[in-house]
């Protein structure tokens, strides 16, 4: 569906651009915009495989161990019904998002979706980890932070408490949405 709706875009800007007389400045958007984009791409590929990396490493050290020991109470609340397996790719998942690494979050998220779709079909923990996979808290925002300074933002990071704070209520909302409405179908159900 997107597609149509950008192939749409597209055809809309020609004409528009043929109508008007201005093909000279749409040729120059596209150039300069594919530019931009390659330059965009760049600079989060550095900034990336630069956290990814980081990533890694705190897996190798067992940073990521200590970490998921510290989540284990918080997730044991969240997710009572989750195997040790699929509550270690939720706390990786976490990790990497804390991060700002969305990249490197999906795979654990992947894994720990499967291993709970597995273990309890589609239950309202998986749906409550969509949630807040979804939500994600961010601690360092990364990935906006390397947009940010691809397009010449003096300091990318000064966005930092903006993010927390946004990341707080996006989390806590989905959280306590998720939870209410997982009552509230239930008790429908029962009805």
């Amino acid at each position: 569906m997107i597609s149509y709706v950008w192939t749409g875009l597209m055809v809309i800007a020609c004409v528009t651009a043929v109508c008007q007389g201005r093909t000279e400045a749409l040729a120059a958007a596209v150039t300069d915009g594919a530019a931009d984009a390659v330059t965009l791409c760049l600079t989060m590929i550095g900034l990336l495989g630069l956290w990814s990396g980081v990533m890694e490493l705190m897996e190798q050290a067992g940073i990521t161990r200590g970490i998921t020991k510290l989540m284990m109470p918080i997730l044991s609340g969240l997710f009572p019904s989750a195997n040790h397996s699929a509550k270690q790719y939720i706390a990786s998942n976490i990790t990497a998002n804390l991060l700002g690494l969305s990249n490197a979050a999906t795979p654990f998220g992947l894994l720990a979706a499967e291993e709970m779709h597995r273990t309890q079909g589609d239950s309202d923990e998986l749906l409550r980890f969509l949630v807040l996979n979804t939500t994600s808290i961010q601690l360092i925002p990364t990935t906006v932070a390397a947009v940010r300074a691809a397009l010449g933002a003096k300091n990318p990071f000064d966005i930092m408490p903006a993010v927390w704070g946004a990341s707080a209520v996006s989390v806590t909302a989905g959280l306590l949405s998720s939870v209410l409405l997982s009552k509230v179908m239930r008790w429908g159900k029962q009805r």
